[in-house]
């Protein structure tokens, strides 16, 4: 499958935004500050942390708008700019479960965070490719090449290489029931997202939605139900492990602003999770329009790597050997993925432009 140049500068922001943003979480979720009963804690509010994330899918909608303004000024049409082009006369409620999905997985996928650690995180999460396929294959009508699913095989295996290294050292913020819970709660998310993923591609794909567009309406829908959904948050109680405020309340508004007041660094965290969610989620909602769901799920697993050496790094996680293996088969599941390199004829590419099925999936419906 060859990219185009547009293609590939949405494959580094995706990337490139992708791996920011979960580390920002990490760190966010790493930072300490005075709550609202003078008890010193760290900042574990998964659901006040979504609604940054809706927060930044909003601005995405703020772009959009901006952009239609700015393009009009200068006499360009909508269809010679990628940015805004596609269909903008649509009903928006049209994109009200995709946003219900991203609102419970990215919910479960934080409190999943706080139980695991960030490579565990990102390994599972690249899980999801699985779950893209087999439902693109039931609800999209996508045909799934063997070359695809032997790449899909190969990033499976080095994604649980890695997770099975990242088991066998103790983690040194993490039990072990906890991380085993937390990584439940990951691969519950992956579903969840599975369902979003294809929902968007099949609607958004469909009516040819502009993808900031469709991203801002997906945001402004979340921010609004989640918003509203913290305050019966706040007298649900569930206790330890799931929460970690005065009231072991499922989510503490009053608590997560005292933290962010006590440290100013809270707040910055949040805003770059905020703004670095915003391009992750306009460059693969357009990588969805312009590939397909499965490219942008094998595409996301690369995140795995630079997570991991930033996490080296940072001291965040132990080095072990079994992780460069794990490493070296998940970039040889991308290769075969993509067809970028021909083992021997095995998986020979049939013809060099996208398969047939997928130009007639991506085509929006209004054209011939």
């Amino acid at each position: 499958m060859a990219f185009t140049k547009y293609q590939i500068f949405l494959s580094t922001v995706m990337v490139a935004t992708g791996t920011i943003n979960l580390l920002a979480n990490e760190w966010t979720n790493r930072l300490e500050a005075v709550g609202s009963d003078g008890t010193r804690r760290k900042f574990d509010h998964p659901f006040v942390q979504t609604v940054f994330m809706f927060g930044g899918e909003m601005l995405c909608f703020l772009a959009f708008k901006l952009l239609v303004v700015f393009y009009r000024r200068r006499q360009i049409f909508a269809e010679d700019a990628d940015l805004i082009r596609g269909n903008r006369n649509f009903n928006p409620f049209i994109l009200f479960p995709a946003a219900l999905c991203d609102m419970t997985a990215t919910s479960l996928m934080y409190i999943g965070l706080v139980l695991t650690t960030a490579p565990s995180f990102q390994m599972l999460r690249g899980s999801v490719i699985v779950f893209v396929a087999l439902l693109s294959t039931a609800f999209v009508g996508r045909r799934i090449e063997k070359h695809h699913w032997a790449g899909i095989l190969f990033v499976v295996i080095g994604l649980a290489v890695v997770g099975f290294s990242d088991y066998s050292e103790k983690s040194k913020d993490h039990s072990s029931r906890d991380m085993i819970f937390g990584d439940m709660l990951v691969v519950m998310a992956q579903i969840i997202t599975a369902c979003q993923m294809v929902y968007e591609e099949k609607y958004v794909v469909d009516k040819d939605i502009p993808p900031l567009q469709a991203v801002g309406w997906e945001g402004t829908f979340g921010f609004l139900t989640l918003s509203f959904l913290l305050i019966p948050f706040y007298f649900i109680k569930v206790g330890k492990p799931f929460a970690n405020n005065p009231h072991e309340a499922l989510e503490d508004l009053p608590d997560a602003i005292a933290q962010i007041k006590n440290n100013p660094i809270i707040g910055c965290a949040l805003v770059g999770t905020m703004i670095s969610i915003a391009f992750l989620n306009f460059s693969g909602i357009s990588m969805t329009k312009e590939v397909s769901a499965t490219a942008r799920m094998v595409l996301d697993s690369v995140r795995t790597f630079f997570i991991w050496i930033i996490c080296l790094m940072l001291k965040w996680q132990d080095f072990h050997p079994l992780q460069l293996l794990g490493f070296g088969v998940l970039l040889l599941g991308m290769i075969i993925y993509y067809q970028i390199i021909s083992f021997g004829g095995i998986f020979a590419r049939v013809e060099t432009a996208r398969p047939e099925d997928e130009e007639i999936i991506s085509q929006p419906a209004d054209q011939p």
